[in-house]
Formats: C-alpha cells, sequence, structure tokens
C-alpha cells in the first residue's frame, strides 16, 4: 500500500477499454480510493490521452477493435514523452504466450479476468506507482548530477510540456463526461407527470442561461445528477467539462486541495501543481453533489469563489479566475443545517438562485410505466436479448409499491427482473424483486446466528444473497461489496431460477 494517502490521491490512471462496463468496472475500484480517473476507449484516444494528460499508469484492455493493446503499448513506449509510464495489461487471457507477448510489447504486469478482484488491482496499481516513482527520482538525481544546465532545460520543457497538457485537459474531460452523460441517458430523460413536465421545463429554462446557479434537492434515488448533466449538456456550457464530485466523499484533509488546487510542494506529496475541480470545470460546470456535507471551515473559501469568481491554490498566493456554473444538490434542509450552525446560509442563498426540487419517485407514479419500459429497453440491448413485455399485472405491483430508493431502486428492480426471466418474453410479477426490510433483517439474523457453512457452494449462495438484500438487489453494489464480479452473480442468479 502507498503509506502517504496524500500521494494516492494525486496518481493519475489512464484506463483503456473498448467494453463500457469494464471501464466502469475498474474505475469504481479505483476513485474510491482517491485516484483521478481517465478513460479511453480506443487505442488511437488512448494515444493522445497519455501523451496530453501523462498519467501515472495505464491499465491497458488487449483485445480492442483496431488497434489491439500490445500496439498500443509499443506505440507508448516508442514516444519518448511517455515511455516512462507504467503500463499493466487487463486481460481474459492466462496464455502464457499473450502473457510473453505482453511483456514484450514493453508491458511491467497483468491483470486477468474476470473476476476482477478488487485487492489485487489496488496493490498492482500501487507496486507500480510506487516502483514508477523510485525510478524517476533515481533517473532525475543522475541527470542532476552530469549537467546542471541539463537538468534547467529538460525542467523549462517539462513544465511547458505540462501546460500544454493543462490547455487540452477541459477538451479530454469533456469527451470523458459526455462519455458517462450517455451512459446515463441524458438525451432519453424520460418522464410523463406533471411534476416531471414542469421540472424538463425548468431545466430547458436554466440551459439558456450560462451561469445562474442551481440547487436540487430530493431524496437519494430520484436521478439529481442526471438532472445536473441535462442542465450542463443542454447549455452553451456543453463543449466544455462536466465535473462531477461528491462532497461528502472528500476526506477533510484533502478538500481544500481537490476544490481549488495546490502548487508543487504546498504540502508532503505535492511534487507537481494540480489543478483542483474549479479550474478542470472552467468553462463548464462543477456539479457539488451532497453539498450539505461540506466541511465547515472550507465554507467560507467556497462562498469567496461564489462572489468572486477567483480560486487560490493551497501553497499559492496569486489568484486565477474562473468562469464556472455551480450546480449544487442535497438530499438535506440546508436551511434547518444553518440554523443548527453547520451550513452558511450566505452560501444557501448563493446557490439556490433558481432551486429544483425533485419529488421522490411514489409522488409521481405516472412516471414508473415509462421508466420501467425505458430501463427494460436499456438493460435488455445490454444484454443482448429481446425486449421482453411488461404485463398489467406486473406493472400494477410496480405502481403500487412505494420505493424507498426511488428510480435508483426501479432501475435495479428491471435489472433483476431480466435476469430472473432468463429471456422470457413477459416479465411475470414472480420476477419482481422487491426490498423487504424484515426479511432483510431476519436474514442477516439467520446468517449471524448460522454462520458462514463450510460446504464452498452454499457458503457463497449466502454470502451473494446476503449481498443482495443488503443493497436493495443492486447488482453492481453487491458485487463491490463481494469484491467480485458482476458476470458472476448474474450466472448464480440465472442458475438459481432455471432450478426452480
Amino acid at each position: 500500500m502507498i503509506e502517504n494517502p496524500e500521494a494516492r490521491t494525486q496518481a493519475r490512471v489512464l484506463i483503456v477499454d473498448d467494453v463500457p462496463a469494464n471501464l466502469k468496472m475498474l474505475r469504481d475500484v479505483l476513485k474510491p480510493e482517491g485516484y483521478g480517473i481517465l478513460v479511453a476507449s480506443d487505442g488511437q484516444t488512448a494515444l493522445g490521452t497519455a501523451a496530453h494528460m501523462l498519467p501515472d499508469i495505464i491499465l491497458l484492455d488487449i483485445m480492442m477493435p483496431g488497434m489491439n493493446g500490445y500496439e498500443v503499448c509499443r506505440k507508448l513506449k516508442g514516444d519518448p514523452s511517455t515511455e516512462h509510464i507504467p503500463v499493466v495489461f487487463v486481460t481474459a487471457m492466462d496464455e502464457a504466450e499473450g502473457i510473453s507477448e505482453g511483456f514484450r510489447s514493453g508491458g511491467v504486469d497483468y491483470i486477468t479476468r474476470p473476476p476482477l478482484k478488487k485487492e489485487e488491482v489496488l496493490a498492482r496499481v500501487e507496486t507500480h506507482l510506487k516502483i514508477s516513482h523510485l525510478t524517476q527520482e533515481l533517473l532525475q538525481r543522475n541527470t542532476e548530477l552530469t549537467s546542471a544546465n541539463q537538468k534547467l532545460e529538460q525542467e523549462i520543457a517539462r513544465r511547458e510540456q505540462a501546460e500544454d497538457a493543462l490547455q487540452t485537459a477541459d477538451e479530454h474531460l469533456s469527451i470523458i463526461s459526455q462519455s458517462e452523460a450517455e451512459r446515463w441517458g441524458i438525451a432519453g430523460f424520460v418522464a410523463q407527470s406533471k411534476t416531471m413536465a414542469k421540472i424538463m421545463e425548468d431545466v430547458r429554462r436554466i440551459q439558456k442561461t450560462g451561469a445562474t446557479s442551481v440547487l436540487i434537492t430530493g431524496e437519494s434515488g430520484t436521478g439529481k445528477e442526471l438532472i445536473a448533466r441535462a442542465i450542463h449538456f443542454g447549455s452553451t456550457r456543453a463543449s466544455k467539462p462536466f465535473i462531477p464530485i461528491n462532497c461528502s466523499a472528500i476526506p477533510p484533509e484533502l478538500a481544500e486541495s481537490t476544490l481549488f488546487g495546490h502548487v508543487q510542494g504546498a504540502f508532503s506529496g505535492a511534487s507537481a501543481s494540480r489543478k483542483g475541480c474549479f479550474e478542470l470545470a472552467d468553462g463548464g460546470t462543477l456539479f457539488l453533489d451532497e453539498i450539505g456535507d461540506m466541511p465547515l471551515e472550507l465554507q467560507p473559501k467556497l462562498l469567496r469563489v461564489l462572489e468572486d469568481g477567483c480560486v487560490v491554490p493551497v501553497g499559492g498566493t496569486q489568484e486565477r479566475h474562473v468562469d464556472v456554473r455551480i450546480v449544487a444538490a442535497t438530499n438535506q434542509d440546508l436551511l434547518r443545517r444553518s440554523t443548527e450552525g453547520a451550513f452558511r446560509e450566505d452560501i444557501y442563498f448563493r446557490l439556490a438562485r433558481f432551486p429544483v426540487i425533485v419529488p421522490p419517485l411514489r409522488e409521481r407514479r405516472k412516471d414508473i410505466p415509462v421508466l420501467a419500459e425505458h430501463f427494460l429497453g436499456m438493460f435488455a440491448a445490454e444484454m443482448g436479448i429481446s425486449q421482453p413485455v411488461l404485463p398489467t399485472e406486473a406493472l400494477k405491483m410496480l405502481e403500487s409499491y412505494h420505493f424507498p430508493g426511488n428510480v435508483r431502486e426501479l432501475k435495479n428492480i428491471i435489472e433483476r427482473a431480466l435476469l430472473s426471466s432468463s429471456g422470457e418474453p413477459i416479465i411475470k410479477p414472480a420476477h419482481l424483486h422487491f426490498i423487504n426490510l424484515s426479511g432483510e433483517s431476519a436474514a442477516k439474523a439467520e446468517t449471524d446466528r448460522l454462520g458462514v457453512p463450510l460446504n464452498l457452494e452454499q457458503a457463497e449462495s449466502m454470502l451473494i444473497e446476503y449481498a443482495l438484500q443488503q443493497t436493495g438487489d443492486n447488482i453492481a453494489a453487491a458485487a463491490r461489496m463481494l469484491s467480485t464480479s458482476r458476470p458472476k452473480i448474474y450466472r448464480y442468479l440465472m442458475k438459481k431460477e432455471r432450478s426452480g
């Protein structure tokens, strides 16, 4: 493990894979650990991103259309600007010849899948980051001893290269954000209720104003980030970055650096100057999710940016002006938190220049049928099957359910129903799995009482069932909880359905 957590936060990982699900799987493993994530879906894009952004490490898929992983790696190693970046192959192949070809191409290691093991990914990434860091330090010291003049010239060239990379960062971040927006269905935002129709009217109105701050409030799972993305990608800022950040997920000691950036040497591990989220979003939109959890001591600095549009990096003295639209979201009552002294009232009124209130799904039941059909089509396409019919009986069950997890829970229920149906042309009521809080508690108590059985297959089944119950049948979340892959859980569920 990297001993200094701040050093990990500075490391950027470029993930290269043509399969969106694989990109998301690796991103879900690495991003919560503090790594900065860049993605590319083909070899040519990967080469351009690596040359401009200079990531600290590259996770590279082998089997891709066009330029395969071996060729991409050879080109990276043939470019002086990227030859030092360690490349770890991520492959479904485990044959000796394929592994040897990877090493001959210049790779330093490989990770096999499925399944993708979280601890293995983190261990290999951290090990090669440390090796790369030590190697670069040694080379730098040797260069310094060779010639002071040569060192100066190299430093000038490095700074110019870094500046070029920063100037093109917005374009690459915009490409990444656009890809994520399409994955979450920005263009296919579906709703039928009058409430949501009014919200979408508001969104279209906000899109025409390029700078007005927006505060989106509503329960978890109602689609607040989806609305934030719709505001950005339908506005004149669409060609610029959309930078989402979860305020509750930022370690307090790194919050200021994350938002406002830092200069080289500002603190231990700050080996280079880095832009913060405000500068990365310059010209675009910064989405501050869970704004109510922003550390109180950081709120005065946020207020200053909201007032004059200037940021000062940690360790710096010079102000930098940014043109950023702020879209914030929360499931908390910020005015109540301000009376409790946990949130500044002046920030609330700065953010809430245009408030958007997203009601829970139980209060807009007319949206349930159209959302269910939308998710059926989306997941059927992902699974490569024909879209099944959702009959009246099953639809009535959905419409009568209270949906504590809102739209996110409906999405999970539809995904699980498709798996349970095993390709049948009709989604039956038996295929719909709803959260049962009492059953969930009982299952946990029974698991705690009996312990895990010695039979491996039974133990695996018990753990998968328990993880699904704890995550409300969210297959991706259950896979993360168990440090396994989604396909493994898919196979278990299909086997369970076939056995009755």
